[in-house]
C-alpha cells in the first residue's frame, strides 16, 4: 500500500507539493517591508583606567522583515554592542557586524552604515578642581557682599586625560543676588556639561554674607 501511495498519481502529488511550497513562500514573503533606523552604539568590557573619546553615538541600519514586526520595533530597543576588551590607547578601528546587533530571528539586517567606526582611546585621569561661585547681580543699595564661600570648595573630576587636564576650576550655575539685603545660602549645581567627564559631587552649598554699609 505504501508503494502504491508513492507510485500512484505521482505527477499530481508533485504538483501539489510544488503549489504548497509556492504558497508557503507567498505567505512568508507577503507583507515584508524594509525600515531604516539610527541605533545607539554601546561599549562593553573597556579595560580599567582607559576612556573612549571621539566616537560615533549611533549607526544607521536597514532592516527587512514582516511589516507588523517592523512597526513594533522601537529604535530604543535595538543597539550595537562593541566589545573593547582588546583595545589599547590611540585610535582604533572597529568593524560592526550583524553579530553586534541583537534582533528577532524573523528580521534581517540588510545594511549597516558605517560598517567601520573609529574610536580614540585615552588613559583615564582624575584630579581635584576648585569651585567658583557664579554670582549675578548686586545687593540692595546700602548693602555689600562681605564674603562668598562654597562648601565644599573643591571636588574630584575623572575622565579622558586630554579633557580633564584642561580643567582647573568649575563654575556653579548662575546665582542671582540682585536686591538681597541679608545673608544667603544657596544649593547650586556644578556646571560641567561634558558627558565624558564624571564628577564626585553634583551640588555645592554657596554662602553669601551681606552687611549694611553707611
Amino acid at each position: 500500500m505504501i508503494k502504491e501511495f508513492f507510485t500512484t498519481n505521482i505527477w499530481l502529488k508533485l504538483a501539489s507539493l510544488v503549489i504548497a511550497v509556492i504558497l508557503w513562500f507567498f505567505v512568508i514573503l507577503s507583507g515584508r517591508s524594509e525600515k531604516t533606523i539610527d541605533i545607539p552604539v554601546n561599549f562593553v568590557n573597556l579595560p580599567t583606567k582607559l576612556e573612549v573619546v571621539d566616537f560615533p553615538e549611533t549607526v544607521r541600519i536597514s532592516i527587512e522583515g514582516q511589516e507588523s514586526m517592523l512597526k513594533d520595533l522601537k529604535k530604543n530597543n535595538v543597539n550595537a554592542v562593541i566589545d573593547l576588551s582588546e583595545v589599547k590607547t590611540g585610535k582604533s578601528f572597529i568593524t560592526i557586524t550583524r553579530e553586534n546587533i541583537a534582533l528577532p530571528q524573523m528580521l534581517t539586517i540588510k545594511n549597516i552604515e558605517p560598517e567601520t567606526v573609529s574610536l580614540m582611546i585615552e588613559d583615564q585621569l582624575s584630579k581635584r578642581v576648585d569651585v567658583t561661585p557664579d554670582i549675578v547681580g548686586a545687593p540692595e543699595k546700602g548693602y555689600a557682599i562681605v564674603e562668598i564661600t562654597a562648601s565644599p570648595d573643591s571636588f574630584i573630576i575623572e575622565g579622558p586625560k586630554s579633557l580633564v587636564r584642561k580643567i582647573r576650576r568649575v563654575k556653579t550655575e548662575p546665582i542671582d543676588i540682585n536686591g538681597i539685603n541679608s545673608d544667603l545660602t544657596y544649593r547650586a549645581n556644578l556646571m560641567l556639561s561634558n558627558g565624558n567627564i564624571r564628577k564626585s559631587i553634583n551640588k555645592v552649598e554657596v554662602n553669601i554674607l551681606v552687611k549694611q554699609i553707611k
